[in-house]
């Protein structure tokens, strides 16, 4: 039976009360302290980064590089693979290169590590070639992967292993909403048990995924969820349902303490998770005062994505006049003949633009071009973020800050457009919407640079985020 649409506050209404310990953030964060194990993180694209604060990015992953965030006081720190904007064979390429280069920096640095494969909270990326990537470079067999798409920020819960997302009054089934049809990453289930068995095709059985539900973490409490996860082994998948940070906060504190005795799990996650298993508090949200951006210069947008509630909030930003907005023409950038001059002619606008102190926002035209199959619509895309990159290339004025939208298109302005190696995650300007700041040898040395995903907001929030900059 295919799951429907629901109510949202009939359903969180119904479930039962929360497990009633009001510490468990702080028994985490102890444990993550007594433990000495890193937590690294393997984004698929910089979204990833939407939760936390206070911890870096790594754009590459040296022996050298991982060693030394290894050896560093960071509890945690994100290594950022861009994976989801490949091919699958590149993507578990890049996943084994890291996995083997983490092992011999582990080794250097005296240093266990744990790995969160960080992924898309609406089940779009690389699964499961990048689990079986990382578990075959790392050589470890692990006694099960934990699936964790919960994403509050976003409106992403898991209810009786059904994966939905929150719009508005209701929670409508994944399999159900428009990332289900992704060109890419398609897929038909909401059930998590289904969406395995569809994504594995077959070689992993709906019947075969545990399931941790909400009546076990909120009635039973982490005691229980360590009884579960000890029965786990021989790579089994478990699904981890939850309806806010405190149903994740259960789970992970009888996590840690199943690894404590002797679990070894790899972790296929999306944001929120992160921040619990990482003993991170929340924190507010980021002023304009706190960002410390100059007092001059002109702030620079860059809106690659094309998901339509990016689109949404892009037409709300072209209905105002905050700044002067001007279309890449795309289908000139997939044109031999005319991709060199349309770069030359945004960049020429930018660079004119910026000089003068005044904000610019350029954007993709809006029409959606997709191949005939998941490989040649990653080729496109990748040939659109490429014509980006070569515009950002020829940027000579310093902004005074920068938003991109997309995961793709940040990752690739930022560590090709930008030469970012390793950045700071400062905290989030507005729900889902982190802000790093750059390191020194970048082409922008300190610069605000905002990662906004395609897929995070309501209609107003580029918006908001560009007025509260502009303040």
């Amino acid at each position: 039976m295919v799951p429907q649409r629901i109510q949202t506050k009939k359903t969180l209404a119904g479930l039962p009360d929360e497990w009633p310990d009001g510490l468990l953030r702080l028994q985490i964060k102890t444990q993550i302290e007594s433990d000495g194990r890193k937590i690294v993180v393997l984004d698929d694209d910089p979204t990833g980064t939407q939760t936390v604060h206070g911890l870096p990015v790594l754009t590459q992953w040296s022996v050298e590089s991982l060693r030394a965030e290894l050896l560093n006081d960071f509890p945690a720190f994100y290594i950022l693979t861009n994976s989801r904007s490949l091919p699958l064979s590149e993507a578990y390429a890049v996943n084994a290169q890291i996995g083997r280069n983490l092992i011999e920096a582990a080794r250097a640095a005296n240093r266990r590590f744990v790995i969160v494969s960080r992924s898309d909270s609406t089940l779009r990326g690389h699964f499961p070639g990048e689990m079986d990537s990382l578990q075959d470079a790392l050589g470890i067999q692990f006694d099960g992967w934990l699936l964790i798409p919960f994403f509050q920020e976003g409106g992403r819960m898991t209810i009786g292993n059904i994966h939905y997302i929150r719009r508005g009054r209701w929670l409508v089934p994944v399999g159900e909403s428009e990332f289900a049809r992704d060109s890419a990453f398609g897929y038909t289930s909401s059930d998590l048990r289904l969406w395995v068995e569809e994504k594995t095709a077959g070689r992993i059985s709906a019947a075969d995924v545990i399931s941790i539900s909400i009546d076990t973490l909120r009635k039973k409490g982490p005691q229980a969820v360590i009884r579960r996860l000890m029965e786990v082994s021989e790579g089994m998948v478990v699904a981890v349902n939850a309806a806010n940070y405190r149903d994740l906060e259960v789970f992970t504190l009888g996590l840690i303490a199943a690894e404590a005795q002797g679990k070894i799990f790899l972790y296929r996650t999306a944001a929120s998770f992160v921040q619990v298993r990482t003993g991170l508090k929340p924190r507010d949200l980021l002023t304009p005062q706190e960002l410390h951006l100059p007092t001059s210069g002109g702030g620079l947008v860059v809106v690659g994505s094309h998901v339509p509630q990016t689109t949404k909030q892009l037409d709300r930003l072209l209905g105002r006049s905050l700044m002067q907005n001007e279309e890449v023409n795309v289908a000139a950038l997939i044109n031999k003949n005319r991709r060199t001059s349309e770069i030359d002619r945004i960049a020429r606008i930018v660079n004119e633009i910026l000089k003068h102190n005044a904000n610019i926002a350029i954007y993709t035209s809006r029409q959606a071009l997709a191949g005939q199959t998941s490989e040649t619509s990653l080729k496109i895309s990748r040939i659109i973020s490429e014509g980006l990159i070569e515009i950002v290339k020829q940027i000579e004025v310093a902004p005074r800050y920068m938003i991109t939208k997309g995961g793709i298109t940040s990752s690739d302005v930022a560590t090709r457009g930008l030469k970012v190696h390793r950045a700071l995650v400062i905290g989030q300007i507005v729900p889902g919407v982190p802000v790093w700041r750059l390191g020194d040898e970048s082409r922008f040395p300190g610069l605000a640079f905002i990662v906004f995903p395609g897929n995070v907001g309501d209609d107003d929030a580029l918006l908001e985020v560009i007025t509260k900059l502009n303040q």
